[in-house]
Formats: structure tokens, C-alpha cells, sequence
């Protein structure tokens, strides 16, 4: 049995903090698009989702986790709708939203893949089995 000890070794983090920093890149580094508060909330929304993972994992619990995971999820959903504005508004090429649109899909099966497996477990506190789904949660690359 692997444990997960550090919110850094998630694999769902590390792709949402991934996330964040190509919007960044793409979207808010980028001077010529002056609609800041449309760039502030997708800034906010983008870095809570890993923030929110890191937040909940160190509470060291699965119901505060759980709880931490689904205010990600939704942190996740509103990256999404902003980067349908930012396409609508032409700050993003249709290939860029596509891009965006499939990380934020797998991010979100991800935490989805996580809270199901803290629904199922008996292990109640921040360090987590690995299973033969763990690529769900985030959890596949860690030795036995």
C-alpha cells in the first residue's frame, strides 16, 4: 500500500496547476486584452481549483476534503464558462477553447474520480490507498 503524503504528489493538482499557469500564458499575460475583470475572475477561478485541492488535502480528513473538492469542482466549471467568454469575446482561437476545454474536462473527471474514491475507503485521514483506477485520482504514479 502507497500513501500520498504531500498535495504536490496529486496528479489532479499538478493538471490544474498546469491549467492556471497556460491560462496565464494565454490569457491574462496578454496586454492587449483589457478586459480585466473577465481576466481577474478567470485568474481567481483557475488558481482556486488547485488551491482548493491543496487547501482540503492539508485539513488532513476526507469530509473536509470532500468538501475542498467540490468547491474545486465548481472552481472548475467556472474556468470553463470564462473560457467560453474569452473565445465568445475572440481573446482564444476555437483551437485554444478546445485545448482548454478538454484539460478542464479531465480535471474535473479527475476530482470527480477522487471524491468517489474518499466516499469509498476506510482510511480516514490525508494518506490514500492506491488502486488499479488510481489514475482517476491522481494517484497512479507512486511505487509499492
Amino acid at each position: 500500500m502507497a500513501k500520498v503524503e504531500r498535495f504536490e504528489d496529486l496528479n489532479v493538482w499538478q493538471e490544474a496547476r498546469m491549467l492556471a499557469n497556460d491560462v496565464y500564458k494565454s490569457i491574462l499575460s496578454n496586454d492587449s486584452i483589457r478586459d480585466y475583470p473577465l481576466k481577474d475572475q478567470l485568474n481567481r477561478s483557475s488558481g482556486s481549483v488547485m488551491d482548493n485541492i491543496a487547501e482540503g488535502f492539508d485539513r488532513k480528513g476526507n469530509k473536509e476534503f470532500r468538501q475542498f473538492l467540490t468547491v474545486a469542482h465548481g472552481s472548475n466549471g467556472e474556468t470553463k464558462s470564462q473560457l467560453y467568454r474569452s473565445f465568445d469575446r475572440n481573446y482564444i482561437t476555437k483551437n485554444q477553447l478546445d485545448q482548454f476545454l478538454k484539460r478542464v474536462e479531465n480535471i474535473s473527471k479527475m476530482i470527480n474520480g477522487l471524491i468517489k474514491y474518499l466516499n469509498k475507503t476506510e482510511l480516514t485521514g490525508a494518506k490514500y490507498k492506491v488502486e488499479e483506477e488510481a489514475e482517476f485520482y491522481g494517484l497512479e504514479n507512486f511505487e509499492l
